[in-house]
């Protein structure tokens, strides 16, 4: 079994890459007997979330098409 370590490293790559087969199963194992690895997950999946919607929301500084003259 992987340790914690592993567990939150395998987690941030996950949101970068796809996890090779052993990985997955391996941080899903970990998932599955850790409460604090399974909390920390979905504290990565809602920053990651929140991240893409603020890149994807128009900037300020973009001029909207409701402002053109």
């Amino acid at each position: 079994m992987i340790m914690c370590r592993r567990a939150t490293e395998l987690m941030s790559q996950r949101l970068d890459r796809p996890l090779r087969w052993s990985e997955r199963i391996s941080l899903r194992f970990h998932l599955s007997m850790c409460g604090a690895c399974c909390q920390c997950n979905r504290q990565f999946e809602l920053l990651h979330r929140a991240g893409d919607r603020f890149t994807s929301a128009p900037s300020a500084e973009e001029p909207s098409s409701s402002n053109q003259e």
